[in-house]
């Protein structure tokens, strides 16, 4: 698909905000967890290129927006930068002790659960869970290099009527020019900050690669290598 540089700061935001990343952040929330102004929306890889897009959707829609991050700097971005309503560090936590911090985060209990790490996280938010809760299932990094862990609190869908949804941005790919249309519209409004951690050389391609799932990267991970 071309792409016209002189419509976005960067080039590389074709890679970001108006590329899967952008496009996963929008459908994904907007169709696969059908959000209602007033709700709470619980993200988890918060910090994240696709969570941290997630939690200024929320706002933007008037939602509430909790994020879990790792670690106090990532928690902090959350609500200064991003916007989100509150922020828990998952850091040093078991699946009790991260049930008991959501349940404080959001005292009115979770509507939606836009989820991209999975295991205790994941179980801890199916806790909170209100009446007819959306979850969307973007990923679930924390189990791709480990003995799957598996859902365990899974009976909670049925006690909450809730359901929950996988979701892959390849479905919508013919509708892409609408996402990036309208969060172009949201950029230029001023309601979308865009985070790209760029590193340079082919010769970082492994430790880049390897950023996504230690954390360390601020944003959309980008490898420039020319």
């Amino acid at each position: 698909q071309p792409i016209d540089p002189s419509l976005v700061p960067s080039v590389t935001n074709y890679l970001s905000i108006f590329g899967a990343v952008g496009m996963t952040a929008y459908f994904g929330f907007l169709e696969v967890c059908e959000p209602k102004a007033g709700e709470t929306v619980l993200v988890s890889g918060a910090a994240g290129a696709v969570g941290s897009l997630v939690g200024q959707l929320a706002k933007i829609h008037g939602c509430r927006a909790v994020g879990i991050a790792g670690g106090a700097a990532k928690c902090a971005r959350l609500t200064e930068k991003y916007g989100f309503d509150a922020a828990i560090d998952y850091r040093g936590k078991d699946e009790a002790a991260l049930t008991a911090a959501i349940a404080a985060a959001c005292p009115d209990g979770v509507d939606v659960i836009f989820e991209n790490v999975g295991g205790i996280i994941l179980d801890a938010g199916l806790m909170n869970l209100n009446l007819h809760a959306r979850v969307g299932l973007c990923g679930l990094i924390s189990e791709y290099n480990t003995a799957p862990r598996g859902i365990r609190n899974l009976w909670q869908l049925i006690v909450k009527r809730a359901h929950i949804r996988g979701l892959l941005v390849a479905d919508y790919v013919p509708r892409f020019g609408e996402g990036a249309a309208q969060m172009g519209v949201w950029a230029a409004q001023g309601q979308l900050t865009i985070d790209e951690h760029i590193d340079e050389g082919l010769e970082n391609a492994f430790d880049s690669f390897m950023r996504l799932f230690a954390g360390t990267n601020d944003g959309k991970m980008i490898l420039k290598i020319a």
